[in-house]
């Protein structure tokens, strides 16, 4: 049985890497599309070994598809997804317009698989924010086994989590740099290049950033809405990677040697933690990779019950498009085989 699976904003980063998960995981497609802006209209995108021609999503009819992966913005969404769905197309959306609607669910599929199952509400998935997703990951075992009172974590986030303008500056700018071209910031507040900024999305009323925000309802959407947490949310001069440094307290006892075994265990990461030989894992060699990379766990000696780690992803990947193709199969395996 092959699905027909539309992507929108195939032009992008995130939906090119969707399609290229697509034919990596050999997910069961009957035929693929490619749908963007009338901008984008007639430009080509690769599908395995074939190549896709960018059709207009201004009209064209979802009847028939059984997939439509959205990763072209909010406001898109909120218009076209809704049709998409009155069509009769699962919508599995990136975007954030969708995450926080009751009647919509939020998934990461190793975390809450069985929440999928709301999606027949509206016919919408959402897909978490890209530095929740890896987080929700690291988080849901150890939560589990002794129960996550607060978490504090700080996020190290790339370029590509803005798009590929974001990625052009910080390549020009690094490249200027070094012929003494004054920096001039467009995608960003400030300099990129050979800098960090603790400013990622639009500042809210209590000081904190919308993406700060995203982490923090995100996170007990998906686990448990008693977790505390708090964010500190940084953009950092990577091209591809998101990393993050997290504090984890527990309401029972969890020892850093009882947190390495589980989240050995646990499904989508990887541990490497081996400190004396330099075994942690970085943004770099992340990339390219499905895995959660968990490193550097020890326990926290100034409050009981609780230890710190280092959590790194491919944010295009887990973060998005494989996170996205992950939903599509959970579905696909657990929802519409049993219905047909």
């Amino acid at each position: 049985m092959g699905y027909n699976v539309a992507v929108v904003g195939a032009t992008g980063n995130v939906g090119r890497e969707m399609l290229n998960i697509l034919e990596e995981r050999q997910f069961p497609v009957a035929k693929v599309t490619a749908l963007a802006s009338k901008r984008s209209v007639g430009k080509q995108v690769s599908f395995g070994d074939k190549t896709l021609t960018v059709q207009n999503l201004d009209d064209f009819d979802f009847t028939g598809t059984d997939f439509a992966l959205f990763s072209a913005g909010g406001s898109v969404s909120a218009k076209y997804a809704p049709i998409a769905a009155s069509q009769g197309c699962i919508v599995i959306d990136n975007s954030s317009h969708y995450r926080m609607d009751p009647d919509v669910p939020l998934i990461v599929p190793e975390v809450n698989p069985e929440a999928a199952a709301g999606y027949t509400k509206k016919n919408i998935i959402a897909n978490p924010n890209c530095s929740t997703a890896q987080l929700v990951v690291a988080l849901k075992p150890l939560h589990d086994a002794a129960k996550i009172k607060r978490v504090v974590v700080s996020t190290y986030q790339s370029v590509s989590g803005a798009g590929n303008e974001a990625m052009e500056e910080l390549f020009n700018q690094t490249k200027g740099m070094f012929v003494h071209d004054e920096p001039t910031p467009s995608n960003f507040t400030k300099q990129i290049a050979f800098n960090v900024i603790p400013h990622i999305d639009v500042f809210m009323d209590d000081r904190y950033t919308k993406e700060e925000w995203k982490m923090t309802v995100e996170t007990k959407k998906i686990i448990d809405p008693a977790i505390k947490l708090n964010a500190t949310c940084v953009r950092v001069p990577t091209f591809v990677g998101h990393a993050e440094s997290v504090n984890i307290e527990f309401e029972n006892s969890l020892s850093a040697d009882e947190a390495r075994e589980l989240l050995r265990e646990a499904p989508g990461i990887m541990v490497v933690d081996n400190p004396e030989e330099n075994g942690y894992v970085t943004p770099v060699e992340c990339v390219g990779d499905y895995a959660t990379f968990i490193s550097r766990i020890r326990d926290d000696s100034t409050v009981d019950n609780a230890i710190n780690l280092w959590c790194v992803s491919d944010n295009l990947r887990k973060g998005a498009a494989l996170n996205t193709v992950q939903i599509a199969e959970l579905v696909g395996r657990e929802y519409l085989k049993k219905a047909a």
